[in-house]
């Protein structure tokens, strides 16, 4: 049965071990069963899935993953932590543990004798510094993804399902949104931890569009794009894409883009719709096509 969700089995794992919060791993284990199961919920767990767990610390989500999904693949950086993994998951026999960064890792390779040709669910009480490559990665690495399920920085989680017009409006907001449909399942306060981080955090769902809703033929393009505009969101579109090393276009071509969008010639990037970039890539491909 689960345990570690009390503070009080989470103090005395870590005592006993004697063991040492890494703060260059962004170590913060959730002590909040309610919190828990709201993840486990909004994940949609069955016996039927694979589920990929990213830095389960000292196993906390790791029990409650277990006792609902197939399997769970639990990676680890921290190699500290896997004599505590191997007791607190000793009664689980439907669960792997991988000591390795999961930035290095091959996801298709590890998950494949586990999850018999379906998607794969991913759960995570990610590292705050490195939540946007990990996100990134899962989506563009080709991983048969079903949902991603994570706590994430309150602020990152907000980044991930605003429009345009917002100030928290970028980059990463198009490219989540442009794999997934992005949906908010709870805020976490910082009590909800030990240690306790300096923000809130959230639990944000992403699941997995089977079809992009746009339509763009190069959205390796798109992104090169969207990167452009936002690494100076103060400039015009224009000149934003003109000053970018990613953008090889002339600059009348970057014009002639903008004025076939029907935009205005002073518009910035920050509020272009991902149907906007979409139709903007696609016009730069045909340009190249040529």
């Amino acid at each position: 049965m689960a345990t570690l969700g009390q503070p009080q089995k989470t103090i005395e794992i870590i005592k006993k071990h004697d063991f040492t919060i890494q703060k260059k791993f962004g170590q913060n284990f959730l002590i909040d069963t309610h919190v828990l199961e709201k993840i486990i919920n909004s994940a949609g767990m069955t016996k039927e899935d694979c589920v990929l767990e990213i830095g389960p610390g000292i196993g906390t989500m790791t029990q409650y993953l277990a006792e609902e999904a197939g399997h769970v693949i639990a990676v680890e950086i921290d190699t500290k932590l896997i004599p505590i993994l191997n007791e607190t998951l000793a009664d689980y026999d439907n669960v792997t543990i991988i000591n390795q960064d999961i930035l290095k890792v091959d996801i298709n390779q590890i998950t494949q004798d586990y999850n018999q040709g379906r998607p794969i669910k991913v759960v995570a009480n990610l590292p705050y510094y490195i939540t946007t490559p990990i996100i990134m990665g899962l989506f563009e690495g080709g991983v048969p993804i079903d949902n991603i399920t994570v706590m994430v920085q309150k602020e990152v989680a907000d980044r991930m399902q605003v429009g345009p017009g917002s100030k928290d409006y970028g980059a990463l907001s198009l490219a989540v949104q442009y794999y997934a449909e992005p949906y908010i399942v709870a805020n976490v306060p910082p009590n909800c931890f030990i240690p306790r981080p300096g923000v809130g955090s959230a639990v944000i769902r992403l699941t997995r569009y089977k079809t992009p809703p746009v339509d763009v033929v190069d959205p390796k393009l798109m992104f090169r794009l969207i990167r452009a505009s936002f690494n100076q969101r103060r400039k015009t579109l224009q000149n934003g894409l003109n000053n970018s090393s990613e953008i090889s276009f002339t600059k009348e071509q970057i014009i002639e883009a903008i004025e076939h969008m029907g935009l205005n010639p002073s518009v910035r990037g920050e509020t272009l719709t991902l149907k906007e970039f979409a139709g903007l890539s696609n016009f730069f491909t045909q340009l190249i096509n040529n």
